[in-house]
């Protein structure tokens, strides 16, 4: 779990490399074992990008600013992620989902 600050940093750091990618993001939650992210990204530059660029940033920054995650934690994330379109889907209806994860 995300504790102390945590949380609150990974989102200035999730929105830093957003900002940097040029992808714009809907929805953000960070949770206790994942992170939930509705983000618009150009498909030139691609998702897989993003999550690489996101994952790496993040792990090196708050490792360096709370050390105590190193001895927590043995990685701060896995290799793996799950993506999906919402092409046709009222987006209004997926950012509420996300948003009410944190009462889930």
């Amino acid at each position: 779990m995300l504790v102390n600050g945590v949380d609150d940093r990974l989102k200035e750091i999730i929105q830093s490399v957003c900002t940097e990618s040029r992808a714009e993001i809907l929805e953000l939650e960070v949770m206790p074992e994942h992170v939930h992210l509705l983000v618009e990204v150009d498909p030139q530059y691609g998702i897989h990008r993003l999550v690489r660029a996101i994952k790496g940033r993040s792990s090196r920054l708050l490792r360096q600013e709370y050390p105590w995650l190193k001895s927590r934690l043995p990685t701060l994330w896995t290799n793996s992620y799950f993506v999906s379109t919402v092409g046709g889907a009222p987006l209004e209806v997926v950012q509420q989902y996300i948003e009410n994860q944190k009462r889930v």
